[in-house]
Parts: C-alpha cells; structure tokens; sequence
C-alpha cells in the first residue's frame, strides 16, 4: 500500500515561492494501476518525482509498505522507473541493456542472466536479445526500457509519459501492452500521462489533477459520469454545458428550466466552488453538464429547437454540431443508431437524458 498525505512542493522563483503541488492526498493499493491525470503543469510529474525520490519534499508524507519514504534514500527504496525518453545505450544489445542494472547490483551472471531472460520473454524480446536499440521501432524500444525496469523485481513501477513519442496507432497498442505487462507482473505502478483516453482506457483509478491540486480520484466510469468539478467534466471527455435557471429542489432532485422553457429534474447536482461559479452566465443559477451521447436529436418540435451546423461521421457514430436557440456557444451530439443523417441546416429537436445529467449550482443557489 501507497499512502499519500498532504504531499506538497514549493520551488523557489523570482516571484517568491511556486507552489506546484499543494497538500496533495491519495492511497494506491498493491497490483493497482493508479494513474495522475492533468494538463502541462498541474503537478503529476512532480509528485511522481517526490515518490521516486528525485524530488525532495517541502511538506507531507510518502508511506510504503509501512516505511517513511522520506528516510529511505532513492536508491534503496526498490522502484523501477520509465521514463519519456527511452535512455537506452545505444552500444549495448537489448539484453545488455536490461541486465545492466543487475551488473551494477553486483549480482552473479547465473543469476543475470536466467532474470534477463525469463523477462525479456514475458515481454516477448527475446528474439531481439541480441540487437541494438536502433535497429528496434519506438514500441520495442519502450519495451525494452519497461523490461530494465521489471528486471530486479521492484516494489513499485512508476511510468512517466511514457508513450509520449509514438504515434497515435502505435500508442493504442503500447498502453495495452502496459497494461497486460502490469497484470501479469501484478506489480503496483503508478503513471504519469496528460492523454485522457489513455488513462481512461487502462486504468484501475484515475487522479486527476490541476494547478497543483487533486481534484478527484475514482474509478474512469465514475469520474466520466459524475465529475466532481466543472474542470473534471471538461477535461474528461467531451461534454455539454447548457445554463439553466433553478426552479427548485426536492428529493427527486433540481428541478431547472433550460433556454427556450424546456424543464429538467436533474437528480445529481453539486455546488460550484467561487472560481468556477463565474462560468453561469448572467440570469442562470446553474451549468446542466450532458455527455453528447446523452443528447437525442430528432425532428423540431420537441425539445430545445436548434440547427444542425455540420455533421461528422466518425466510424459508426454521427456527430452533429447544433446551434439551439438561446443557448450560447455550440451543443456535440453523437448518436450511434441515428436514423437517416440531418443535412447540415436543418431545424432539429434536442433532448436530454436527466438520469445522465448532472448540474453545477452556482454556491448561493444551494443555500
């Protein structure tokens, strides 16, 4: 077990001190993938560094397995780290490579070699045991690097960005590999990527940070259907913010009214904090937050009356940007069994799915 509490760091800078992690708490459990989510800057790197060790800590704790991280030097705290760059040598074969952390251990070469070898095969390397790194493509290459790092059995594996330099293709395929790599090693790892889709498609959980701070930590289907914020709602995902006037509350929920008269008994509702409470629009007491799947289109008549501005087909799924009447900004539709294709102009009808809305309230409105 990874147990984190109020984790921070401060750098020094012209300006004063930079706080780029602020009290920062979470748990990872053992075999967990657990990964930081957030754009450049939000602090994911940094608190990946903390755990590692190449980080001091200004304020909190890092607790492993019951030890004090911060008494325990880098190089005894039993971590495999993977980088963004690959830092292969590039004179050494693929299985020099991975064995020369062992070398460096002073470990016997029986020994190195029968653990270089039962990983390069659980990594499916050993056919390029012999090669050097620049006759490999990306996705080997980062193999190999992952393989160096599961070679001496670490406690934990942190992964940082590490799928940065590939292409889109060979990115889908590596983040499975990783993932299958992790399960069969059942090893605790801890990664680090700005790519939503990513995250959301191999992970056990998901924190998500932002400006130094966690924001939320849950399951990916959780985050992506009940974000905590309206940053979560944005980041994650795609997703729809239509404002709307509060008519009341009751146990069934919020009950809103839309642009244009459409009433809506929303279930799920959270207060906005004073930062993002300044995104209602003037006249609105919320944000009603719809996934474009969870918007149906139809013909004008029922519903908020809009125009469809341009469709998109998107493998088996039809997008359809829409301009509805007095609500700012453009609303994403994606309809998976949409019926014939409304022509770019056309005058439609959108409905919402209460059940998979959710509502921002600005602070005073749930007083």
């Amino acid at each position: 077990m990874l147990s984190i509490r109020g984790l921070t760091k401060r750098f020094p800078s012209p300006q004063g001190e930079l706080l780029a992690v602020d009290r920062v708490d979470f748990d990872a459990a053992a075999g967990e993938f657990f990964t930081m989510l957030g754009p450049s800057g939000c602090g994911k790197t940094t608190t990946l560094r903390m755990i590692a060790g190449l980080e001091s800590v200004s304020d909190g704790a890092i607790v492993f397995d019951g030890r004090d991280f911060a008494r325990v030097p880098p190089q005894q705290r039993n971590i495999g780290m993977v980088f963004q760059s690959y830092a292969l040598f590039p004179h050494l074969s693929v299985f020099e490579n991975v064995a020369y952390g062992l070398r460096t251990r002073g470990m016997a070469r029986p020994e190195i070699a029968r653990r270089t070898d039962e990983v390069l095969r659980a990594l499916q390397l050993d056919a390029f045991a012999s090669r050097l790194p620049a006759t490999l493509s990306g996705g080997q290459q980062q193999r190999v690097s992952i393989a160096r790092a599961l070679v001496y059995r670490p406690s934990m594996l942190l992964l940082d960005e590490p799928l940065a330099n590939l292409d889109a293709k060979l990115r889908v395929q590596m983040r499975e590999e990783i993932r299958r790599i992790q399960r069969e090693f059942g090893i605790l790892s801890l990664y680090v990527t700005h790519d939503q889709e990513e995250a959301m498609a191999i992970s056990d959980r998901v924190a998500l940070f932002n400006s130094g701070r966690l924001v939320q930590v849950g399951k990916p289907r959780d985050i992506y259907r009940r974000p905590a914020t309206l940053f979560a709602a944005d980041f994650i995902g795609q997703a729809n913010f239509l404002p709307a006037r509060l008519a009341g509350r009751d146990a069934a929920g919020a009950k809103l009214t839309l642009p244009g008269g459409t009433a809506l008994v929303v279930r799920h509702a959270a207060a906005l904090g004073a930062e993002e409470a300044v995104r209602v629009p003037p006249g609105a007491d919320a944000l009603v937050m719809a996934r474009p799947e969870r918007i149906g289109i139809g013909p004008a008549g029922a519903g908020l009356r809009g125009r469809v501005l341009r469709t998109q087909q998107l493998g088996g799924c039809l997008r359809c940007v829409v301009a509805a009447e007095a609500v700012p900004g453009e609303i994403t539709v994606d309809s998976w069994h949409a019926r014939g294709e409304p022509a770019e102009g056309a005058e439609v009808g959108l409905t919402l799915d209460a059940a998979e809305c959710l509502a921002f309230l600005r602070p005073e409105a749930t007083a």
